[in-house]
């Protein structure tokens, strides 16, 4: 049995070394979240959470909005450093939405002025967060990234509402 194992390992070996396998990681592609972003703010019954003057090297790669889902706002970036970063609103009940968007992140007794209003840290094994509750919607910004950096999108938050135009 033990010579048929190592046989089996010489075999691994050959094909591992052998077989040309694709080790790059393709590069994640920058979306275009203009539209689902006016969309959201003429949909949403709250103000639409979107980043105004961050630097080109934030990446957006995601973009959401899902009205029948508690009227949900998600975007996603990659900061400069490549660590993920996200924006997430939502209607629903805020101990449940916030557990899911932070990633089960739990509630520190930090808080941070940003902008005029009170963010609450969390802390998780997967994500940190900044969460603010106003307006009839929770914000949620986590992610990957450090306090730091979330605080840089919190701070750039631009949130506003478009009004829905009516013909007379």
């Amino acid at each position: 049995m033990l010579l048929s194992m190592a046989v089996i390992g010489i075999v691994v070996a050959v094909i591992y070394v052998f077989i040309p396998h694709d080790e790059t990681e393709k590069p994640v592609k920058r979306v275009d979240y203009r539209v689902e972003l006016l969309t959201a703010r003429r949909a949403a019954p709250y103000p639409v959470a979107a980043p105004q003057g961050l630097p080109k090297s934030w990446k957006p790669t995601s973009v959401r909005y899902n009205g029948a889902d508690h009227d949900s706002w998600h975007l996603g970036f990659l900061d400069p450093a490549g660590e993920y970063v996200t924006v997430k609103q939502s209607t629903g009940k805020p101990s449940e939405f916030i557990e899911t968007a932070t990633q089960e992140a739990r509630k520190t007794e930090r808080t941070q002025e940003i902008a005029g209003k009170t963010w609450r840290r969390y802390q998780g094994s997967r994500y940190d967060a900044l969460v603010l509750q106003d307006k009839g919607a929770t914000t949620v910004v986590a992610g990957t990234a450090s306090f730091r950096q979330l605080t840089a999108m919190a701070e750039s938050l631009e949130m506003k509402r478009t009004p829905v135009e009516t013909s007379v």
